[in-house]
């Protein structure tokens, strides 16, 4: 119907225009109406055909092609399917939606690229520390410094601790390619997650103390915390969250681990009253490899991919992770695991 509305005002147009113009050599009306009819059917017939022939059609083949290979159907079949009976609108429409969408693949690709980027950066950075260290340590060995023993021993332990780093950071860079890969599943048992958080604050107590930490275990409810999750798994969410908690409060400070129960999960929060973190900086906490300025210009040790471990073995269970602090309050990180339903046992019967 618009091709030929089209093809109608076109046609008039031009037989209009012809029509004037013999009006104005001839000066008669009638030679107007008659160039007018002529040059109008004629115009009509040939404006039809050319926009058939090489316009309208054409877009109709663009648009079975944009809209057909958007669905991820073959180009055959996109070419043999039915159009609509407005193309050139619904090409329009295909165009600006393609257009939203590639803009939006182009923003990703650059987001990844500046990640990309960032990721070599960094560690290129945590390598490059420890290995230079290593280096100047050995060759100051080599340079006589062996021969005092006082003085090589200091040295070879320095050396055993960057060793030690970059055993961690290999250690953590396999297994966070690993759970970003699946290739470590998820092993689900049953298990009591208020066991197993005392399980952790013993095993880190040696450490609170050279921090000078008092841990807090504050339980909200008397009832079993039965969870279905990686017992290992959340183990090293908990040691990497509580000792995150060390290295970042301060001294005298305490952490502070609460349980809350809710509909069909357990939430788990780890809260310090440290040096907290700026607000800027809470989106990208998660990330490898990334420090705040305050953590960096403390010099604090690690790899800096605990808590992307941490996000990553969480998400591995469908579950999630948040982080809120204020600076120079401190910092409270909490994540969820689903509840196992407690069978109801020994209900009171309800008499007459």
């Amino acid at each position: 119907m618009k091709l030929r509305t089209l093809v109608f005002l076109n046609a008039l147009a031009v037989s209009f225009s012809i029509g004037c113009v013999n009006l104005y050599f001839q000066h008669k009306l009638n030679y107007f109406f008659i160039a007018l009819g002529i040059s109008f059917v004629v115009s009509y017939v040939v404006f039809y055909f050319l926009i058939e022939k090489y316009v309208y059609s054409k877009i109709k083949i663009i648009y079975k092609m944009i809209h057909s290979l958007k669905l991820g159907k073959d180009l055959k079949d996109a070419l043999g399917e039915y159009v609509s009976a407005d193309p050139i609108n619904d090409v329009e429409q295909e165009v600006k939606e393609w257009a939203r969408d590639k803009k939006s693949e182009i923003d990703d690709l650059r987001k990844q690229e500046q990640f990309r980027r960032e990721f070599l950066s960094n560690i290129s950075h945590e390598f490059k520390t420890p290995l230079f260290a290593i280096e100047g340590y050995v060759e100051a060995l080599k340079d006589g410094a062996i021969d005092e023993p006082e003085m090589a021993q200091n040295f070879l332990d320095k050396l055993s601790r960057n060793v030690d780093r970059l055993s961690y950071l290999i250690k953590d860079l396999n297994e966070i390619s690993k759970l970003e890969s699946g290739e470590l599943p998820i092993e689900y048992q049953k298990f009591e997650l208020l066991t197993l958080i005392k399980e952790v604050m013993e095993s880190l107590e040696l450490k609170a103390k050279k921090h000078q930490i008092t841990m807090l275990l504050k339980e909200k409810y008397n009832q079993h915390t039965m969870v279905n999750a990686d017992r290992e798994k959340i183990r090293q969410v908990l040691v990497n969250l509580i000792d995150n908690s060390f290295k970042y409060g301060k001294e005298g400070g305490t952490t502070a681990i609460t349980i809350f129960k809710l509909h069909d999960q357990i939430l788990v929060e780890i809260t310090d009253n440290g040096i907290g973190i700026e607000e800027k900086y809470l989106p990208r906490l998660f990330e490898r490899f990334y420090r705040t300025d305050a953590s960096r210009n403390r010099k604090i040790g690690g790899s800096g991919l605990g808590l992307a471990i941490v996000k990553h073995i969480v998400e591995a269970h469908q579950q999630t992770i948040n982080v809120r602090s204020t600076e120079g309050v401190g910092s409270t990180f909490g994540f969820t695991l689903q509840k196992v339903t407690e069978p109801l046992l020994n209900l009171p019967i309800l008499g007459n």
